[in-house]
């Protein structure tokens, strides 16, 4: 999934990295549990997650991996919006490398959406531009989306680009809901859901 020309990840921590680490602590115990989760094999949309090869559409198990690798794509987006990127939603998407997972909060059941590979990661970038280019016409602040409410995924949980805090929002409208001052506080608060077909 990654190029050998790409530099090493550094090893560095952050609540958002130690917050996700935590998150995923408990997703693995449940897999010890119940099982591998399981995802249709496809060739042409590989992933170091998964754990087994595949005929074309077959079911197969897979698991989060740890990203090993950087990635330039927030500085690309960061220079495509001309602005800065909060270091929170980069943390979010450049530490595990996993399909959606479903979590419980407080509030109800979501979608912590993750990148699957790198291809995964340029279609995020787009559609951070598209979402960003739709907050600008409507003079919205600028948020990026790491969740999607379930069942229904009529609403997205983003991160204020500005400082950090943590929404609910319907697509093409302003954010409506504060629902945790940081992403770490709001990973911390999750508890994942896994279900093996």
């Amino acid at each position: 999934m990654t190029t050998q020309d790409e530099p090493p990840m550094q090893n560095t921590s952050s609540p958002v990295k130690d917050a996700l680490d935590h998150f995923y602590t408990k997703f693995f115990k449940l897999v010890d549990e119940k099982g591998a989760p399981l995802v249709p094999y496809d060739s042409e949309w590989l992933s170091v997650c998964y754990l087994d090869d595949g005929k074309e559409g077959d079911d197969v198990r897979w698991l989060p991996k740890r990203q090993t690798q950087q990635t330039d794509m927030f500085e690309r987006l960061s220079e495509a919006l001309e602005t800065p990127i909060h270091p929170d939603i980069i943390d979010f998407y450049s530490h595990y490398w996993s399909d959606p997972i479903t979590a419980n909060t407080a509030q109800g059941k979501l979608s912590l959406l993750q990148v699957w590979n790198n291809d995964d990661l340029e279609r995020l970038r787009a559609n951070f531009i598209g979402h960003a280019l739709q907050k600008k016409r409507r003079r919205h602040p600028l948020t990026l989306f790491f969740a999607l409410t379930l069942p229904d995924t009529e609403m997205m949980i983003s991160v204020d680009n500005a400082d950090g805090r943590i929404w609910v929002e319907r697509p093409g409208k302003a954010p409506h809901l504060c629902v945790a001052d940081s992403l770490a506080e709001f990973i911390n608060a999750l508890e994942p859901e896994l279900t093996t077909a």
